[in-house]
């Protein structure tokens, strides 16, 4: 550098620079820049895979739900582990499989109680008809009433099993305004019928209720059917109805037989029957239906029971009004004899 000032003394200034240490410089920067930018999409990264992986389960878990489902595995369920919209998918996707194995169980004890009940009275009309001789009128008379009689059973039994095949499905009892003591008086007069006893009723629920009175009508007189097979001629009968605590009771009570306590938990399951029962009609499935009605109720049916002095069947549903505004309460009025 020249200076133009003649009187200074006379100098030289000189600036140098050194690329390769500011290029050296500049590329640790970027090198660490580097790092960094790795390193927080790498860590970035595994948190994407995490949370992605968190919200994917439950769809994964529902793909192997699906897939063990449609190998035939219907007890599968889908875990639910959150309270989002995937969580109330899993809920939805359960409560339809358990609508489907309760249909595809329902069909399979169908198929199963066809095929073992039907079987005996198939065998017995194949088998009077093979050893038949057709040249004797006496003996063609006597098949035809046996086959006759068997066919009538097997029809009972048909219509008992499809009873039982639809009680779980929705619709089987539609519940409309009831008066239950109009009920029980009805119920009564169409009892009588089953058998020469005397025909009571201690008890009227003097409240209308939605129930289904058709279905309830058709419980109660199993009950009482049920009541005559085991009771003698001219025996007591009572029938009875009340509400207390919100529960609508219905019962029938004899002077039968009894039930042995060994045995009483076991008499509403298919086909049980009593050692009592032998020489009765019926397959053992009158109970069960009723304890299918009451279920379908929403209530449960029960039995209390001494041998030799007889028998109380008690069917028990949740009482619902009417209107919120009319009262659960019973009335009680004195019975009389049929």
């Amino acid at each position: 550098m020249t200076l133009d000032d003649p009187a200074a003394p006379a100098g030289l200034f000189v600036a140098a620079t050194v690329r390769d240490l500011e290029i050296a410089a500049l590329d640790d920067t970027w090198r660490t820049y580097t790092f960094v930018a790795a390193g927080a999409l790498a860590a970035t990264g595994v948190v994407a895979w995490v949370l992605l992986g968190r919200v994917l389960r439950p769809l994964r878990a529902l793909r192997s739900t699906a897939a063990k489902v449609d190998e035939g595995t219907l007890d599968a369920r889908v875990p639910v582990t959150t309270d989002d919209d995937v969580g109330e998918v899993g809920h939805t996707v359960n409560a339809m499989l358990d609508r489907l194995q309760a249909s595809m169980s329902a069909q399979r004890r169908l198929l199963d109680d066809v095929g073992h009940e039907l079987r005996t009275p198939l065998t017995v009309i194949g088998g009077h008809l093979e050893l038949m001789d057709v040249d004797d009128a006496d003996d063609v008379r006597a098949t035809r009433e046996l086959a006759l009689d068997e066919v009538d059973r097997m029809g009972l039994l048909v219509d008992d099993l499809l009873v039982l095949a639809v009680a779980d499905r929705d619709g089987f009892v539609q519940p409309a305004p009831t008066h239950v003591g109009v009920l029980t008086d009805e119920v009564l007069d169409k009892a009588t019928g089953l058998g020469a006893r005397t025909w009571r009723v201690d008890k009227r629920a003097d409240v209308e209720l939605l129930v289904d009175a058709r279905r309830l009508t058709q419980a109660w007189l199993q009950l009482a059917n049920n009541a005559v097979k085991f009771s003698a001629d001219g025996t007591t009968i009572t029938l009875g109805s009340a509400v207390a605590d919100g529960t609508l009771r219905l019962w029938v009570r004899d002077e039968g037989v009894g039930i042995a306590p060994e045995r009483q938990a076991r008499i509403f399951e298919r086909f049980e029957r009593a050692p009592e029962s032998a020489g009765t009609v019926g397959a053992g499935l009158g109970l069960a239906i009723v304890a299918a009605i009451a279920r379908a109720h929403g209530g449960d049916v029960g039995v209390s029971s001494e041998p030799g002095i007889g028998s109380t069947f008690v069917v028990s549903v949740p009482a619902v009004p009417v209107s919120t505004g009319r009262s659960d309460e019973s009335g009680d009025d004195e019975g009389a004899d049929a």
